[in-house]
């Protein structure tokens, strides 16, 4: 795509900020700010990858993948203020996810040692399990208030701060899990996913995007399951106090 062609697509920018002036919105100033930021940093990222892949050090591509974690845990964590600690957990679960999905797809030989295929899918990887726990840290402050009464009458029936909110853990796990699984079941049908179309688009077989879209969406089933299960699991306490009630910002 030549720059000419590229400058363009801003009349798509225009059309949001005329709607947005016509309907007296007031968005214009967070859509071209949006629209600023994401040019700058999408620019900044396509330069600092045509580095890493050119050099495709270990350590460089390591940096990377612990530069997209912080982000992703910092980005998620903003879902959860309030909750004394949430980073770390929301840490171990994403990293946890990227390095296992990674570790398997290395290991069973799917794609090759390359910072070109590593980066790209554990960026895909975290991308998704950022997304997860963001939605299952939503889930479960709506459970909590939604539920406070039967938690606390079960917690003075003698039940831990475990069984108390196993429910609640439970069905926050399944609503964190929904646009993924949603998505398996429209792919190709409803639409055509951003990497498939992008191979396409580069010129790439279809058969060969759709291998690796469904790479893609067996991926991201899977690290949306461990994300946000390994979540839950050593999250539940930040909801309650050191003496095992719920706490008033639950």
């Amino acid at each position: 795509m030549s720059l000419i062609a590229l400058s363009a697509t801003l009349v798509f920018v225009a059309v949001a900020v005329l709607i947005s002036l016509w309907q007296r919105l007031g968005l214009e100033k967070d859509i071209f700010v949006g629209t600023l930021r994401s040019t700058i940093q999408l620019l900044a990222v396509g330069f600092v990858l045509q580095y890493v892949f050119r050099s495709n050090h270990p350590l460089i591509v390591l940096l990377m993948l612990s530069v997209m974690i912080a982000v992703a845990t910092w980005n998620a964590g903003k879902r959860g203020r309030g909750l004394r600690g949430i980073y770390i957990p929301i840490c171990i679960a994403i990293s946890a996810t990227g390095f296992v999905t990674l570790g398997l797809l290395l290991t069973l030989g799917i794609i090759p040692f390359s910072a070109q295929y590593i980066i790209t899918i554990s960026g895909m990887t975290i991308g998704n399990a950022m997304v997860v726990s963001s939605l299952f840290l939503n889930a479960m402050n709506r459970e909590i208030e939604a539920a406070r009464g039967e938690i606390e009458t079960l917690l003075a029936l003698g039940a831990s701060p475990r069984q108390a909110i196993h429910d609640s853990l439970k069905r926050s796990v399944k609503s964190s899990m929904i646009p993924t699984l949603d998505g398996m079941k429209t792919v190709g049908l409803v639409q055509l996913p951003g990497m498939m179309t992008g191979m396409i688009i580069a010129g790439a077989s279809p058969l060969d995007a759709v291998r690796y879209q469904i790479l893609i969406m067996f991926a991201f089933a899977s690290s949306a399951a461990l994300t946000s299960i390994l979540l839950a699991l050593m999250s539940y306490k930040l909801w309650f106090n050191s003496q095992g009630t719920l706490t008033s910002e639950g």
